[in-house]
C-alpha cells in the first residue's frame, strides 16, 4: 500500500486544509485510507490571489514560449519516473486496475509532452491588410483559471487541464473530486517540483480539493478566475454554466453521456463482441464515453446478445491491485448503492437481467463497493435506464430495424458524447458516423483517445472542446494589433 501524503496545495504552500475533513476510502476493502483537511473559502481566496501574482511575476509573464515548453517536457519525465506512485495511488483511491491506472498515468505525461510540442510551433498571425497598417493577431494568457475534475480518471483529466493552461501562461486553481483527491495531491507535487526546478513560482498551481458545494462554487464564483474547465454531471454543469455567463468568462464543459454503440449485421461478430465489452465493462463502467446503450441488428440480436451474455459471465471482478482483475470496485460504496438503484429500476420498468444485476458474492467481495457486470434487455428506448446516466458496469441491449429506426433511437437522448460503430461496411459506417449525434464516434473500436484529436459533446454531453492543437488557444485571450506604415497625418483630423 502505498503512503499517502495529505497536506494540500495553497497558493505554493504545502499545508492541511482549513475546511472540513473528508475520508478516502480503499472501494476495494472500505477501509479508510487517509484523511484529508480540505480547503475553506477563504483559501481558495488566497489561493486565487497567489496565482494571480504568480501569473503576473515576470520571471513567468515574460518566459518566451519555448522556455515554458521545456517547463512542461520536465513535469512529463517526471510524471512518468512516478507513474508506479501515481497508479497505485489511484487505484487505492478509485478501484481501478493498476493497468488501467498505468495507462492513465503514462497518458498524463504524453499530454504535457505533446502540449510542449504544439506550444513550441504554435504560432500568431499576420493578418492581411486593408490599409495602410500592419494588422496582427496575438494571444495573450488569461491570468488565473479553474479545472474542476470528477473522480473517475484523475490524473489524465487533471493533465489535460493542467497542461493547456500552464501553456498559455496561466495559474491553475485545480478542484479534484472529494472521493479521491490523493493521486491529483501527487501531481501537484510534481508540478511544483518542476516549476521549482525552474525558479518559476509555486503558487501557478494549486490542488484544493473538498466538496463542490463549498471549494467549487468558491472557485468557479471568484473574481479572479477568467476561465473555468469543468467535468462532470450535467446539472452541476448547467450550474457552473450560468456562473460563467453570469461573469461573461470562458468555459468548458465535459458532461454526461449515453452513447450508443451500434452492431450491424455484418459486423465482424468476434471484433464487435470484445469491442462492446471493453466498451462499457472497463472501468467499471464508471466513464462519461461509455458504450452503455447496445444496439444490434434484429436479424442476428438473438445469437449475438446470447454470446455476449456468455462472455460477460466470465469476467473476471476482484481488486485492482490483483493481475487477473478485469473489473474493478465501484470507486465508492454509496455510488454502487446508486448503480443497483438503476439496476432496480429496469426490474420495475420490465426489464429482463440477462447476467449480473447484483453484488458478487464471496469472502472477498464483502466489504467492496463491488457490482457484477450486467446486461439488460427487454426494455424500450425511451425507459429511464436508457435515457439516465447509470455510470456503472451496465449495459442495455436493444433491437434496430434498418438504418433509420437506428438513427432514430440513438438520437433519441440528451446525451451527444460518443458512438461506436461495428460493420465491414465502410460507406455505412460514413454514413452513421455523421448522422449520429455525438462529439466522438469510433468505427471497429472504441475508448481509443489520442490527445491531438479534439474532444467535444453535443446537447447536454456539454460545450467547448478540449484537447488538440488548439487547447492552449481556449486558455488565452486574443488581441489585436494594428501598426500605422503612413507618416500621413489621418485625414479626418484635417
Amino acid at each position: 500500500m502505498p503512503r499517502f501524503s495529505t497536506d494540500i496545495l495553497i497558493g505554493g504552500q504545502w499545508r492541511p486544509g482549513a475546511g472540513a475533513t473528508v475520508e478516502t476510502v480503499d472501494p476495494a476493502t472500505g477501509r479508510v485510507l487517509a484523511t484529508v483537511r480540505t480547503a475553506s473559502v477563504d483559501e481558495v481566496d488566497e489561493a486565487a490571489r497567489a496565482g494571480a501574482r504568480a501569473a503576473a511575476d515576470p520571471a513567468w509573464r515574460d518566459l518566451p514560449p519555448h522556455r515554458r515548453a521545456l517547463l512542461l517536457h520536465r513535469v512529463a519525465e517526471l510524471i512518468e519516473a512516478a507513474a508506479d506512485e501515481l497508479s497505485a495511488v489511484q487505484t487505492a483511491d478509485t478501484g481501478k486496475t493498476l493497468a488501467e491506472t498505468k495507462a492513465l498515468a503514462l497518458s498524463a505525461a504524453a499530454t504535457f509532452r505533446y502540449t510542449a510540442a504544439a506550444l513550441e510551433t504554435a504560432e500568431d498571425a499576420l493578418t492581411p491588410s486593408r490599409g495602410d497598417y500592419v494588422t496582427m493577431s496575438v494571444h495573450e494568457p488569461i491570468g488565473v483559471v479553474a479545472a474542476i475534475n470528477p473522480w473517475n480518471s484523475p490524473v489524465a483529466s487533471d493533465a489535460q487541464k493542467i497542461a493547456p493552461a500552464l501553456a498559455a501562461g496561466n495559474a491553475v486553481l485545480l478542484k479534484p473530486a472529494a472521493w479521491t483527491p490523493l493521486v491529483s495531491l501527487v501531481l501537484g507535487r510534481i508540478v511544483t517540483r518542476a516549476l521549482d526546478e525552474f525558479g518559476l513560482p509555486t503558487a501557478l498551481l494549486s490542488v484544493l480539493p473538498g466538496s463542490g458545494r463549498t471549494v467549487g462554487d468558491a472557485i468557479a464564483t471568484h473574481p479572479l478566475v477568467g476561465r473555468i474547465g469543468f467535468t462532470g454531471g450535467t446539472d452541476t454543469g448547467r450550474a457552473i454554466a450560468a456562473v460563467a455567463a453570469a461573469k461573461l468568462v470562458p468555459a468548458s464543459l465535459e458532461l454526461g453521456g449515453k452513447s450508443p454503440t451500434i452492431v450491424r449485421a455484418d459486423a465482424d461478430v468476434q471484433q464487435a463482441l470484445a469491442g462492446v465489452m471493453f466498451g462499457i465493462f472497463s472501468s467499471s463502467g464508471q466513464s462519461c464515453i461509455a458504450g452503455s446503450r447496445l444496439f444490434v441488428a434484429r436479424e442476428i440480436y438473438d445469437d449475438f446478445v446470447g454470446e455476449l451474455v456468455e462472455r460477460v459471465r466470465k469476467l473476471r471482478v476482484g481488486p485492482g491491485t490483483a493481475p487477473g482483475t478485469q473489473v474493478g470496485p465501484l470507486v465508492h460504496h454509496r455510488h454502487r448503492d446508486a448503480v443497483a438503484a438503476y439496476v432496480d429500476l429496469a426490474r420495475e420498468e420490465g426489464g429482463r437481467i440477462l447476467c449480473g444485476g447484483a453484488a458478487p458474492e464471496g469472502e472477498e467481495y464483502r466489504d467492496g463497493a463491488y457490482y457484477l457486470p450486467t446486461v439488460i434487455d427487454g426494455l424500450p428506448n425511451d425507459a429511464r435506464v436508457c435515457q439516465e446516466e447509470i455510470f456503472g458496469p451496465v449495459l442495455i441491449a436493444l433491437p434496430y430495424d434498418d438504418e433509420d429506426d437506428l438513427v432514430r433511437q440513438a438520437n433519441d437522448s440528451v446525451y451527444g458524447l460518443a458512438c461506436g460503430i461495428w460493420t465491414r461496411d465502410h460507406r455505412a459506417a460514413w454514413r452513421l458516423a455523421r448522422r449520429v449525434d455525438a462529439g466522438t464516434v469510433w468505427i471497429n473500436t472504441y475508448k481509443q483517445f489520442s490527445i491531438s484529436t479534439p474532444f467535444s459533446g453535443m446537447k447536454d454531453s456539454g460545450l467547448g472542446t478540449e484537447k488538440g492543437r488548439d487547447a492552449i488557444r481556449a486558455y488565452q485571450r486574443q488581441k489585436s494589433l494594428y501598426w500605422g506604415t503612413s507618416g500621413t497625418p489621418l485625414p479626418w483630423a484635417g
